[in-house]
């Protein structure tokens, strides 16, 4: 069986910067264990897993964090 290689294209239209978020300031959602936490940074609104702070962390731009929050206000997404 001959192997092959699947080459990784970057995302069309990926316009975020490679944040560093070691020093980020991580704000919870609530005082829940595994809760959502947030941190602003560079302009930037990242979004992580209080539960499992080593996965990675959504990064939305101010524009996409207003959609986002506005969705969920009115039931488009679960966040439970």
């Amino acid at each position: 069986m001959a192997e092959s290689t699947i080459e990784q294209q970057p995302l069309t239209g990926w316009d975020k910067p490679d944040l560093d978020l070691s020093s980020a300031d991580w704000h919870s959602s609530s005082k829940g264990v595994g809760d959502v936490q947030i941190a602003f940074v560079e302009g930037f609104i990242a979004m992580r897993n209080g539960g499992s702070p080593q996965n990675p962390s959504l990064i939305f731009t101010p524009a996409e964090w207003g959609a986002f929050v506005l969705g969920a206000r009115e039931g488009e997404f679960d966040l439970t």
